[in-house]
């Protein structure tokens, strides 16, 4: 009988676990009127957000984000920051983005060390950025002092327990993979934007999945089509306009055991409120149907 009853609960704690699926989220500023943010947030049935966007990183908006956090039932997932006078595209891009670039290094370091601050102040769990176009030659200068400098800035954010997210996009999920190993903290991991991976030319963003596996803990869902010129990235296009498979998408995240936070990023302009709410519907649909 005692055989029994643990068999039958080992079922059921399965079937919880196989029950979860992933959460839509979206990328909000919530900056100047933070409540009105988390309250249209709440409105059009958002769970989880993920900011950074012009943010005074002190503690009145620390408090501020958790009370609003609990009031509005709107977890914020991770804190986003990327590096002033960065340059989307091919050319000045290398130079100019993350912690890559030799120049940007002491520049910028302490500026990620307040955004991980800020994230233990707020009760904000991580930290997401483009680290920069990390580079495929893992024997090379760049590359080696690359990893040195973000080994230092993950030892500095794991002793805060925070963890820190890599966005997809500026290099092959085999050189980023690569990356995080070699760093070897622990506590760095991977947010896959399904569309960066097409508008740099990097990889169909399924078959990144796969090779992430456990490494994937957050996603930006996004669409577009591959670069046609080689000096300008791909172009973004509303979903599922583009290049992206999202069937296959969540399925592959199904497969892997994804049970993150999927949050829509528009970067087109304009007012995109319907747009997000209708892609919201659509990504709910397809886990609904897959998980």
């Amino acid at each position: 009988m005692k055989r029994l009853f643990f068999t039958l609960l080992l079922a059921c704690a399965a079937m919880t676990v196989s029950a979860q699926k992933p959460v839509v989220g979206l990328i909000s500023g919530l900056g100047g009127d933070s409540e009105a943010a988390f309250k249209k947030l709440h409105d059009a049935g958002f769970k989880a957000c993920q900011t950074g966007f012009s943010l005074d990183w002190n503690e009145q908006t620390a408090e501020s984000f958790k009370a609003l956090s609990k009031k509005y039932d709107v977890k914020i997932s991770a804190l986003v920051y990327c590096t002033p006078n960065s340059r989307w595209n091919f050319l000045e891009g290398p130079s100019t983005i993350g912690l890559v670039p030799p120049h940007n290094r002491m520049m910028y370091l302490d500026k990620y060390r307040r955004a991980i601050d800020f994230c233990v102040m707020a009760g904000i769990p991580a930290m997401h950025s483009h680290f920069g176009f990390i580079p495929e030659e893992p024997m090379s200068e760049l590359y080696v002092g690359f990893i040195e400098t973000m080994r230092d800035l993950c030892n500095y954010a794991k002793e805060r327990g925070i963890v820190l997210y890599c966005e997809t996009g500026q290099e092959s999920p085999t050189a980023l993979i690569r990356a995080i190993q070699d760093i070897g903290t622990g506590n760095i991991f991977v947010n896959c934007d399904t569309a960066n991976l097409i508008l740099y030319g990097k990889a169909n963003p399924v078959d990144a999945i796969y090779q992430f596996g456990p490494l994937l803990k957050e996603m930006h869902i996004k669409d577009g089509k591959y670069p046609t010129d080689p000096y300008r990235l791909g172009r973004e296009t509303k979903i599922p306009e583009g290049d992206v498979d999202f069937p296959r998408v969540i399925k592959a995240l199904k497969d892997i055991g994804f049970t993150g936070v999927m949050t829509i990023e528009c970067e087109m302009g304009g007012d995109n409120t319907q747009y997000v709410i209708d892609t919201k519907k659509y990504l709910e649909e397809l886990v609904d149907k897959t998980y």
